[in-house]
C-alpha cells in the first residue's frame, strides 16, 4: 500500500514506519519536527516537511491509500498549562487533515488516540465500554477526534480506527524514545543507570496494590506497532472502530524499578515521595476486542521492553 505516516518522525511513527517498510509498504512520512527528529525518519521513507494543517497539497494526487495519523501534542502537564495548544493542533489540525484526506479520496486513517480519554475510571481492567471522562485537554482533544472520526465514517463513508494506548516503551533497534521532557517512567528510571541523573522518584506507596505502589499497563512499542498493519488490513468502510491496546496485565512502579535494575545491574536508587493528585490505583487495558478483531496478541513482555529501552539509550549515549 502507499501510506501517509503523520508525525512519523517522532517515537511511535518512527518505528511504525520502520515496521511498515519492513512489510513492504511504500511510505511517505509527514512531520513539522516541533517534537520529533529528523534523524528518526527510516531510510527508505520519503519525507514531507509540513504541518497537518498545511497537508492538503501533499495529499493531492500522490495516490495515498491510507493515513496513519500520529501528530499530535502529548505532555499532559503541559496541556493543563497551555490547553490552547492542545485544540490547535490535535483537533484544529486533525480536521484539516481529515478534511484534506476526503479533498484527496483517501479512504482509511488509523488513529494514535490514547488511555487518557477514560481519565480516572473507578473499573480495570478498562474495556471500550468503560466511560470517557478525560481529566485534561490532551486526553479531551483525543476524545473530540474520535468524534469527529465516527461523524466522518458515518456521513462520508471514511474506514477509521482510533487505537487507544496505554503505556508504551521499548524500542526497535535505532528506533526509541527521544523525548525533551522526558515524563515516561521507563527511560527516567534508566537515565539514572545510565548516569544522567541520580534518583527516580516514587509518587505514592500506600496504594491498594501488592507492594504499595501504582499500577500500571506497559506494552512494547514493536507489538503496539503490528497492532497498527492489521489495523489497516481490518478497516471498512464507514465504521469506526475504538480498540484498546495493553497486554491485559499490570506491573506495578516497584515492579518496573526492579526489571529496570535486573537489566542495567544498576542500584537505580529511588525517592519515595507522596501521591500525585489525580493518580489512579490502576490503569490496565482490557485487551480482548484486539484478540477478536485485529487477532492480535502482545508477544513481549516487560523485562524485552525494559532491554530494548537500554540498548537503544546506550546506542544514544555512544553516539553524543
Amino acid at each position: 500500500m502507499k501510506l501517509l505516516v503523520t508525525g512519523g518522525a517522532g517515537y511511535i511513527g518512527s518505528v511504525v514506519t520502520s515496521q511498515l517498510l519492513d512489510a513492504g509498504h511504500d511510505v511517505t512520512v509527514l512531520d513539522d519536527l516541533s517534537t520529533g527528529h529528523r534523524e528518526a525518519v527510516p531510510e527508505g521513507a520519503d519525507f514531507i516537511h509540513a504541518r497537518i494543517h498545511d497537508s492538503r497539497p501533499h495529499l493531492l494526487g500522490r495516490g495515498f491509500e491510507a493515513v496513519l495519523h500520529f501528530a499530535a501534542k502529548s505532555l499532559v502537564s503541559e496541556s493543563v498549562a497551555a490547553p490552547q495548544l492542545y485544540w490547535e493542533n490535535n483537533v484544529a489540525g486533525t480536521f484539516a487533515l481529515v478534511e484534506a484526506m476526503r479533498s484527496a479520496s483517501i479512504p482509511t486513517v488509523i488513529f494514535s488516540s490514547t488511555a487518557a480519554t477514560y481519565g480516572e475510571p473507578a473499573d480495570s481492567p478498562i474495556t471500550e465500554q468503560t466511560p470517557t471522562n478525560p481529566v485534561n485537554a490532551y486526553g479531551a482533544s483525543k476524545l473530540a477526534v474520535d468524534h469527529m472520526l465516527g461523524s466522518y465514517c458515518r456521513a462520508h463513508g471514511l474506514a477509521a480506527t482510533s487505537l487507544r494506548y496505554f503505556n508504551v516503551g521499548g524500542a526497535r533497534g535505532r528506533f526509541g524514545e527521544l523525548h525533551s521532557p522526558e515524563t515516561h517512567l521507563i527511560p527516567n528510571l534508566l537515565s539514572v543507570a545510565a548516569g544522567r541523573s541520580d534518583a527516580c522518584r516514587i509518587f505514592g506507596t500506600d496504594y491498594a496494590t501488592t507492594d504499595g505502589t501504582a499500577l500500571r499497563d506497559y506494552l512494547h512499542v514493536t507489538d503496539l506497532g503490528r497492532a497498527h498493519l492489521l489495523a489497516l488490513e481490518a478497516s471498512t468502510a464507514g465504521v469506526h472502530r475504538i480498540i484498546n491496546l495493553g497486554t491485559g496485565e499490570g506491573y506495578t512502579v516497584r515492579q518496573v524499578l526492579d526489571a529496570c535494575r535486573t537489566v542495567t545491574g544498576h542500584a537505580i536508587p529511588a525517592d519515595e515521595e507522596p501521591r500525585r493528585p489525580g493518580d489512579p490505583t490502576s490503569l490496565v487495558a482490557s485487551n480482548v476486542l484486539a484478540r477478536e478483531v485485529l487477532g492480535w496478541a502482545p508477544e513481549l513482555a516487560l523485562e524485552q521492553t525494559v532491554a530494548d529501552a537500554w540498548d537503544f539509550m546506550q546506542r544514544v549515549d555512544a553516539a553524543r
